[in-house]
């Protein structure tokens, strides 16, 4: 039985008020860094690489085809393309589309003003304070959608949030795939692992949704990683190419770490960065024209005393907003930053590393933010209690994006008048109207006195959200999912395990 303030939190949430909605439309300015003579001073560095040295696609014989006819030069798996050439290929993308999910209420829009957030994706290892550091297993994976899925502050079920290590590893995605189903109904990411997979992840989708739905719309997506520097693998293209021409949206994302994989200057990973992804978007388009993508990005730097990776830097975070600027300038939906820690605790250098990535991503005008929540250990491992951290951040930039709304009643001039000079405002009738939705209110915050906190126990943030995440799982619910659906991907789920052994690496 939910209570009066939970009844008008939900009903606001409804209309598009507060956490809640199925995504964002932003309400502030993004920020621009770089002027035109600059941007355009990027762009032709870019397009010099991409002429000049070019990039290496390897083992895909039939990316190399599609090079071919589509003008580039082709020398045995080096590709090099002329100024200006794939920027008019990408003249086909769509510039904003829809991710349905299996609840219409919580598809979501990217592209445009439109903010996605998705947890954190890829880590091998999990955390929390009653374990310590262990590797992921299925029962891992499917707790961290359930905690996704039961937060109004996220989107976006995700895609790997963990590796199930304890699934072979040729299997796994058809487990991950179907606890997305399973235990949300908001929109996720399939597997790319493998071209196979990634076509495994696809079909699933064309059961839950219909097959004549899929080909005319996007259900899922796959986030492909460019080999850098300046080499797409044959492994990330098929799976590429498997996405668009399904006509479902991949991602395309270089790792770049200044100094390892490229340039040490934040201007020369930039440059990389463009034309990395670049090819890799114009490739969906050249296997399909107009099937949806996303730009991405993944700029880190790192420590050159020691060669380690840091994460949440400010370097990496001031490139996102220029990379911003160059994919609005290509007319793309954008995937940029997210919420990075190097740190191997939920404590204070999670968070400071974590907010600087995310407010990058905020400014930068990314519209879909993986790893929005999780993130630490360098992205080696998933935290349950950062999980919870970063989901309440979440909720505070839904009202941050939201920017300051002007009108009569905002402005408050009546309750000047009501209150008068010398008097407080908490009892007016315009603090009435207003006392609950006025201000983001935290759920793991503690803003009570000091001897009040002491009294009950001198908690810190991580310890609340241990034991958060407990109640959250403790108190789960399992959206509905079609009995004859249900029946469909098992089917199909064990047909698929029975036609090959299990393969452990």
């Amino acid at each position: 039985m939910r209570s009066g303030r939970q009844a008008r939190q939900a009903e606001r949430a409804q209309k598009g008020g507060g956490t809640g909605r199925p995504y964002i439309v932003r309400n502030i300015p993004t920020y621009d860094v770089l002027s035109e003579e600059n941007l355009l001073r990027i762009e032709a560095a870019a397009d010099r690489v991409l002429a000049e040295t070019g990039i290496e696609f390897r083992d895909d014989p039939v990316a190399l085809d599609h090079w071919r006819k589509a003008g580039a030069k082709v020398d045995g798996v080096l590709v090099k393309s002329e100024p200006g050439m794939l920027r008019e290929i990408l003249r086909s993308a769509p510039t904003e589309f829809t991710q349905h999910a299996r609840n219409p209420a919580n598809s979501v829009q990217i592209g445009g003003r439109n903010v996605v957030f998705s947890p954190a994706y890829g880590s091998p290892f999990v955390m929390d304070l009653d374990r310590g550091r262990r590797f992921g297993t299925l029962e891992d994976f499917r707790n961290f959608i359930k905690l996704a899925q039961s937060s109004p502050n996220f989107h976006h079920s995700g895609g790997t949030i963990c590796e199930p290590t304890d699934v072979p590893v040729n299997k796994r995605h058809l487990d991950m795939v179907m606890a997305h189903i399973e235990f949300s109904d908001r929109a996720f990411m399939g597997s790319v692992t493998a071209e196979e997979r990634s076509e495994d992840s696809i079909d699933m989708a064309r059961i839950v949704f219909g097959e004549a739905f899929v080909n005319d719309r996007c259900v899922i997506l796959g986030n492909v990683n460019v080999n850098s520097p300046l080499v797409w693998d044959g492994t990330m293209t098929r799976s590429l190419r498997a996405y668009a021409r399904a006509n479902q949206a991949a991602v395309i994302v270089p790792f770049i770490l200044g100094g390892a994989m490229g340039p040490v200057t934040n201007a020369g990973g930039i440059v990389q960065s463009l034309a990395e992804t670049m090819a890799g978007c114009a490739l969906t388009q050249l296997e399909r024209k107009g099937a949806p993508v996303i730009f991405g990005n993944f700029l880190s730097s790192m420590s050159l005393r020691s060669g380690a990776p840091t994460f949440g830097t400010p370097e990496p975070a001031i490139g996102s907003q220029v990379i911003g600027q160059l994919a609005r300038r290509l007319n793309l939906p954008l995937r940029c930053s997210g919420n990075f820690s190097t740190s191997k605790l939920p404590d204070g250098q999670a968070m400071m590393e974590g907010t600087m990535s995310m407010l990058a991503a905020i400014h930068c005008g990314a519209n879909f933010i993986l790893h929005s929540a999780g993130f630490l250990d360098g992205l080696l491992s998933m935290s349950y209690e950062k999980f919870m951290m970063d989901a309440d951040l979440c909720g505070a930039l839904h009202a941050y994006l939201d920017g300051v709304k002007i009108d009569d009643d905002q402005l408050a001039v009546d309750a000047f008048a009501e209150v008068g000079p010398g008097n407080h405002f908490f009892g007016c009738s315009h603090t009435m109207k207003h006392y609950e939705t006025a201000f983001w209110d935290s759920t793991l915050s503690d803003n009570e006195p000091f001897e009040k906190w002491e009294a009950a126990g001198s908690k810190d943030m991580a310890t609340r959200a241990n034991a958060q995440w407990k109640r959250r799982l403790a108190e789960y619910e399992p959206p509905a999912l079609d009995a004859g659906i249900r029946e469909g991907l098992t089917d199909f789920i064990n047909r698929r395990k029975a036609e090959a052994p299990d393969a452990w690496h």
